[in-house]
């Protein structure tokens, strides 16, 4: 994907629940909880967003 992305220049839209990969591969990640956007940004940005850790990333104790 990353290939395609570097040699065509094209946008990949990518639908996917593990969140390393997303955070990994990602210039720009939009978040869904229950069809409700709740994050949308850069992966630090999201990767911050309360919502979006307690929704998919889990919250420590």
């Amino acid at each position: 994907m990353l290939d395609v992305n570097d040699e065509f220049g094209t946008t990949i839209v990518l639908i996917e629940h593990d969140m390393s990969v997303v955070m990994d591969i990602s210039d720009r990640v939009v978040v869904l909880d229950y069809g409700k956007k709740i994050g949308d940004g850069v992966p630090d940005e999201v990767r911050a967003n309360p919502d979006v850790i307690s929704a998919y990333l889990g919250t420590s104790h």
